[in-house]
């Protein structure tokens, strides 16, 4: 699966959800856990675990010997980052390696660069470099786009792994009482353990849903009430539709994946949620004119590498322009979707301007008939560090910190509000 991600640019949730040829389901439950924390953990700090490896490594690998990086980095992953006893982790290397005739001669090195690794460990867990773990093009954007002291903050909260947050339909603080949580100054729940989340009180009774704390703020941005005729835009997941039915509206959710929309159907049973889902692409996306757009576009996804570390090794540079410009046709259409006086909330959760900051500047200056509606940190319970000079919503994967990194974070994301005004 790691060979998959970082080499091949698959997603690792698609990886996981490969059950035929990862065979899964073959696994205890507590196996397949597993597999997810050694996956996550070794795409959460490969930059450290290489170092480390290389270390040791002083001529490096065949190019023939890939399989063996791989098997070094799953084992490293564990010795460094997971409570697993060394010896098993080098005893399990060891053995995928020997069974594998074409890397069985490299059982030996494999054993004793393991060994020189949990010798190390402290050393090795000490890099000087905040960017280690962060491919060298992403460093430099973030560097250039946000200055070397928050950039460095930024990658230093993709290091940790975060909790689980929730939105709760209501009560908020007695369900983090019953959940073992605390709620954020916005309103969301984060759990401080993690456990299954079917087995969680209130699951089964649809009382709240997954959602990060920063992506439920562009929902709220409308303030939806009930009669609102308000159209969800690449809408699976499926939180933001589930906070809008939740408010009352009359939400039209569309998604161009039908398989993702099987889940968003599901979670709304589950909760007790009414919306008209629908298969299609935003582009081409037409119903009579509503009350409030919500488009949550297609992008980077850089925002929520601190939750999805493989975003980190499967992105490039060249995918930015590629869908800046898409982002900037669903914009124009989602506003011709609009009544006059209807609210656009446009949101990613990407990090990089182009596809935040720069869109809503180019939407304003294109289109004389849109005007920006500052946000304001009240509305959100957002620290002040998050609205910009001009009232657009950006957070960050460093911001809420807490000593006590349970606490700590955010996914980043971008919002704008803006209104048809003819």
């Amino acid at each position: 699966m790691l060979a998959d991600v970082a080499g091949q640019g698959s997603t690792l949730d698609e990886r996981l959800g490969a059950e035929t040829s990862t065979r899964m389901t073959d696994l205890d439950p507590r196996d397949r856990a597993l597999v997810r924390s050694i996956t996550t953990v070794a795409l959460r700090r490969l930059g450290t675990i290489r170092a480390a490896l290389a270390r040791f490594l002083e001529k490096g690998l065949p190019k023939k010997a890939a399989a063996v990086e791989w098997t070094l980095i799953t084992a490293a992953a564990q010795i460094l980052f997971l409570d697993v006893p060394d010896h098993a982790a080098v005893d399990l290397a060891v053995h995928a390696i020997r069974r594998d005739p074409r890397t069985a001669a490299f059982g030996s090195l494999v054993n004793a660069v393991l060994r020189n690794v949990i010798r190390a460990r402290e050393e090795l867990l000490s890099p000087a470099d905040p960017f280690i773990d962060t491919p060298a093009w992403l460093a430099a954007r973030w560097r250039k786009t946000y200055g070397d002291e928050i950039a460095s903050a930024i990658v230093r909260a993709h290091q940790l792994e975060p909790t689980l947050d929730l939105t709760v339909k209501q009560d908020a603080q007695a369900w983090a009482e019953k959940l073992g949580g605390f709620v954020l100054p916005t309103g969301s729940i984060r759990l401080l353990n993690h456990a299954p989340i079917a087995d969680l009180p209130g699951y089964e009774e649809g009382a709240w849903w997954v959602q990060d704390g920063a992506a439920s703020l562009p929902a709220r941005l409308l303030r939806a009430e009930p009669g609102m005729r308000v159209a969800d835009l690449c809408a699976a997941p499926g939180g933001k539709t589930a906070q809008l039915a939740h408010a009352g509206a009359q939400v039209i959710a569309l998604d161009r994946s039908a398989e993702r929309m099987k889940r968003v159907s599901a979670n709304l049973e589950r909760l007790k949620l009414q919306a008209d889902l629908s298969i299609g692409d935003a582009l081409s996306f037409e119903a009579p004119a509503f009350d409030a757009v919500l488009l949550d576009a297609p992008c980077t996804s850089t925002g929520t590498i601190r939750r999805h570390p493989d975003v980190a090794w499967t992105k490039r540079a060249s995918d930015i322009a590629s869908l800046a410009k898409l982002q900037a046709g669903m914009i124009d259409h989602a506003i011709d979707l609009l009544k006059p006086g209807g609210a656009l909330v446009y949101c990613t959760c990407s990090l990089e301007p182009e596809e935040g900051e720069l869109q809503i500047s180019a939407l304003l200056r294109r289109n004389p008939d849109v005007a920006r509606v500052p946000i304001t940190a009240d509305e959100l319970g957002v620290p002040n560090v998050c609205i910009s000079p001009v009232g657009d919503l950006r957070t960050l994967p460093c911001h809420l910190y807490d000593e006590d990194a349970r606490r700590s974070g955010f996914d980043g994301f971008f919002a704008a509000r803006v209104m048809r005004l003819v």
